[in-house]
């Protein structure tokens, strides 16, 4: 069987249930059993029941957000230009979790993921710049702990985006965009060391992780899916009927439910020269996975003035 017979064998059907200007981020809510999608351009945290049906939408005129976490309480993070947000799309309060680093006000913040300790770690990402459509400056990764303090893991980075702790967390894995795929050894006390490349890519985007063992990448040029092992072995593609995947994440009660972002294949490059989509041409896509998704465990942030 090649690569794309044994992609294609893991999946059934693609159905489109919202669309935007150009969506990215993504979370799953077991509790609402919502999908949160973000709209860069057009700004705004979406959620959209399974069947298509609009939930709620919070944060309207936030842009910029590359990623999306559900906190213990049922809030929501979200990250983008100035920091980390979070809102409770229940009572509609909200507010900053992180807007400075080291005193400094924060360029911007891209993908997050859970550490499994109350916290998560996060990708910084020059914003400035890309505003500009100008070259952007090296990123970093970074660690907001339950009690949030600001704990620097990794600089000296590319682009840093898509983002997952493997299951035992004792590896982190994220995409240098423009570069490769990499995964960095975690220590017992959650610091980062030996990074080291797992997939060359040039567009690789979003990540998540199944229940096999396996990440999945996206590409923001390419429309295929792309999986390989966690020590970056062999690795099947999948080719989709969407444009260029921008994002992916697992879900429903059996977690078999894949969700995936999509926006047409120039997009991305038109976006970093300051080209922005005008038309409602990306597609937030469910589809039927053969294999179960890795569960996300949601941060234990306090929020609000009370326990998460």
């Amino acid at each position: 069987m090649d690569c794309r017979q044994e992609g294609a064998a893991l999946f059934d059907g693609f159905k489109k249930i919202a669309d935007g200007l150009y969506l990215e981020g993504l979370a799953f809510d077991p509790v609402r059993n919502v999908i949160w999608y973000s709209d860069v351009i057009a700004g705004g945290i979406h959620g959209v029941r399974t069947d298509g049906s609009a939930f709620t939408t919070i944060n309207r005129a936030r842009k910029w957000t590359g990623g999306i976490l559900m906190n213990a309480d049922g809030s929501i993070l979200s990250s983008g230009a100035g920091g980390i947000q979070w809102d409770d799309p229940d009572s509609g309060v909200g507010g900053w979790l992180l807007d400075t680093i080291d005193g400094e006000p924060v360029n911007g913040v891209n993908e997050m993921i859970p550490d499994c300790a109350g916290g998560l770690f996060f990708g910084t990402v020059d914003l400035e710049q890309i505003e500009k459509g100008e070259q952007t400056r090296p990123s970093a990764i970074y660690r907001l702990t339950q009690d949030r303090r600001v704990l620097l893991a990794a600089d000296g980075l590319g682009f840093t985006n898509g983002m997952m702790l493997s299951a035992d967390r004792r590896r982190l894995f994220y995409n240098d965009t423009f570069d490769a795929t990499y995964a960095f050894d975690v220590g017992p006390d959650l610091t980062l060391s030996n990074r080291q490349p797992l997939l060359r890519q040039d567009d690789c985007d979003g990540m998540a992780l199944d229940a096999d063992g396996n990440l999945w990448i996206t590409g923001y040029r390419s429309s295929s899916l792309t999986r390989i092992a966690l020590d970056g072995g062999p690795h099947a593609s999948f080719a989709t009927p969407a444009g260029a995947i921008t994002q992916i994440r697992f879900g429903g009660p059996d977690m078999r439910d894949c969700y995936i972002t999509s926006v047409p294949r120039d997009s991305g490059d038109n976006l970093a020269v300051g080209a922005l989509p005008e038309k409602n041409q990306s597609i937030l896509y469910q589809l039927r996975s053969r294999v179960a998704g890795l569960p996300i465990a949601p941060t234990c942030f306090a929020l609000g003035g009370g326990p998460a």
